[in-house]
């Protein structure tokens, strides 16, 4: 597999400076913005800001199956002893289940509902397939919280993406509140591709899913970031959606409260932005974290 010029150097031994974005956040042309469910404002929005929140997208009672599904999954021993499935550190709580529309019908069904591949496809401009999918958990007292990180940042790196054409659909399975560790973004942060400093030894994501400590940016530019755009936490019952750009900055907090938070993620990755080698060097990351093998344009069901 041949390896594309690294525009985006990062993971490196000494600190560089933050930089603007070299990719458009909305692929689509500005005559063609309207063309799908988005608004026009809608869409300009997320070119703004680098999320969109959707209050109750889903219906509350439509989840209600996958939650389910979701509870059989933490009571599963074998599902637990997979490479997949990443435990909070020290403990037995599930904190990650990756690959879920591999292991369920139901969730891959789910990344195929007709409205979100509308709504993909007029943001990105392209026929897309599932890059990494995913089931974050946060249980009552004891779910840990997400450094802040772009996601892009290490997908580039660590897998190989080329470009920032690609975005996440974060569907919220239990109710988000204040109190339970809901997902922090910080608008217009991904304006800006912000390097990060360390080399990246091999397997680090055995590490990493548990607690990230290389690609987080550095204290000064989170700084820069925050007092320029604030942090937003989109809260909500179960069956809303955000949906937020590869590039943009977020984290969560710990729950520190009794009532669990589960969220869904679906990481849709444009068909023209396929992976190449990792930039880091290493060899690429298991399967499970980024797709290699299926990039076939996904239909909607």
């Amino acid at each position: 597999m041949a390896r594309h010029q690294d525009l985006f150097p990062t993971r490196l031994e000494r600190k560089l400076s933050m930089f603007e974005r070299l990719d458009p956040v909305v692929h689509t042309p500005e005559e063609r913005l309207g063309e799908g469910p988005l608004s026009e404002d809608q869409v300009r929005e997320f070119d703004e800001r680098g999320f969109l929140f959707f209050d109750s997208f889903f219906d509350k009672a439509e989840m209600e199956k996958f939650i389910e599904e979701l509870q059989e999954y933490e009571e599963d021993e074998d599902l637990k002893l997979s490479e997949g499935t990443i435990l909070e550190p020290g403990k037995e709580e599930i904190r990650s289940i990756f690959g879920i529309h591999e292991i369920s019908k139901r969730f891959d069904r789910l990344t195929r509902d007709p409205q979100l591949l509308k709504i993909v496809k007029q943001l990105l401009d392209s026929d897309v397939y599932i890059h990494q999918s995913r089931i974050n958990y946060k249980p009552g007292f004891k779910g840990k919280g997400f450094n802040w990180h772009s996601d892009f940042e290490t997908w580039h790196s660590e897998d190989g993406m080329p470009r920032m054409r690609c975005l996440s659909c974060s569907i919220v399975m239990t109710d988000n509140n204040e109190f339970n560790g809901p997902l922090m973004l910080i608008p217009g942060s991904h304006k800006y591709f912000i390097p990060c400093v360390g080399r990246t030894p091999e397997d680090n994501y055995k590490e990493s899913l548990k607690m990230q400590d290389l690609g987080v940016p550095d204290g000064a530019s989170l700084t820069r970031m925050m007092n320029e755009n604030s942090i937003e936490a989109p809260k909500g019952p179960a069956g809303s959606l955000i949906i937020f750009e590869c590039n943009t900055l977020h984290g969560s907090n710990a729950n520190m409260s009794c009532w669990p938070r589960s969220n869904l993620f679906f990481v849709y990755n444009s068909v023209h932005n396929t992976l190449t080698e990792p930039f880091c060097g290493n060899k690429p990351r298991p399967e499970f974290l980024a797709n290699r093998k299926s990039w076939d344009p996904l239909k909607p069901v």
